[in-house]
């Protein structure tokens, strides 16, 4: 069974509660919030065969069969790797499921996971499927990046907003996720996944604190000319490419906000404070608006899962973050 988190229970009342469902939700918001956990525990509750209030039973035949991965009625779509598009061949394959009769007798449900990794071939071959799917069948659909989908998609859907929890609710949940963590741990972790308590777990899974601090120091290191781009580029292999340059768009968001406001309670985490505050006041705006654009275009060139060189493109991006202290 899905976990069911406590910021989407009224969002749950809501979709539970609904006596005629429409044939395509698609759920969005940031990653890390729990859609993927609201998807599967609205496609249980729709296959059941007892439903107890607004909970799946877990006990009827179509349940057993769901928590065994083995319900002939559900099917799941998703990248067949990580970061790797949804192929044309696989919508068609889920296309030729839809157009067929339920073997439970009930309903068929189907779940796609990121939409947005569609290829253009493949979102088109969906459209028609989302439009008027055969029989009685629900299509859930969960974007981390609605923004990406084809309007087209979209249109053809119910879209529901699924909540950001506040930082009340995710420092609750994350004490009991993350015990080991202490509070300022978990305050970091937190602000590190934009305020998303899952995406918060996931990166301590994978030393995202170690991985900050050895990019902090190597920045550092950067500015006083004690290393060259080209042996940071080289020392951060290890480190995810769209993590660095989410946080070095943050860093010149942060930059350009001290320069406007000059709001020391504006500098964001502790660990590039008085780095932050050093370019802001070293670095000519113009400058800074520059390099931020140029990060933005990359890091889309990034999120699309272009053939970028990674040792060119972070020496670039090191290069011009050195050049930023004395040109205003």
């Amino acid at each position: 069974m899905a976990e069911a988190y406590p910021w989407q229970q009224a969002l749950w009342q809501q979709l539970a509660g609904r006596t005629q469902h429409a044939h395509a939700y698609l759920l969005h918001g940031p990653q890390g919030i729990g859609k993927r956990a609201l998807a599967e525990r609205l496609m249980a509750l729709l296959l059941c065969q007892r439903p107890a209030g607004l909970e799946a039973c877990g006990q009827c035949k179509s349940c057993l069969l769901l928590a065994a991965g083995s319900h002939p009625d559900n099917y799941v779509l998703q990248p067949e790797e990580a970061d790797k598009p949804i192929k044309v061949d696989q919508v068609r394959d889920l296309v030729s499921f839809v157009v067929q009769t339920a073997q439970l007798g009930g309903r068929k449900v189907v779940l796609i996971e990121p939409v947005e990794a569609m290829n253009i071939n493949a979102a088109n071959a969906l459209l028609k499927s989302l439009e008027e799917p055969s029989g009685n069948t629900i299509l859930l659909l969960v974007s981390h990046q609605p923004s990406r989908l084809l309007p087209t998609i979209k249109s053809r859907c119910v879209q529901q907003a699924c909540p950001l929890p506040d930082a009340t609710q995710s420092l609750a949940w994350l004490n009991t996720a993350l015990p080991e963590c202490d509070e300022q741990e978990r305050l970091e972790l937190l602000s590190l996944a934009a305020g998303s308590p899952l995406a918060a777990v996931s990166l301590q899974a994978q030393g995202v604190r170690e991985q900050r601090a050895l990019v902090v120091e190597g920045v550092k290191k950067l500015l006083k000319q004690q290393q060259s781009p080209s042996q940071l580029a080289e020392a951060w292999s290890s480190i995810p490419l769209l993590q660095l340059f989410d946080w070095f768009c943050d860093w010149s968001n942060l930059v350009l906000r001290y320069q406007l406001t000059e709001d020391e309670e504006g500098l964001g985490l502790n660990d590039m404070r008085k780095v932050v505050q050093y370019l802001a006041q070293k670095s000519g705006q113009s400058k800074v608006l520059d390099i931020q654009d140029w990060i933005l275009a990359q890091r889309q060139k990034v999120m699309a899962k272009a053939n970028l060189n990674r040792v060119l493109l972070l020496e670039a991006l090191l290069a011009s973050w050195a050049m930023l202290p004395g040109q205003r």
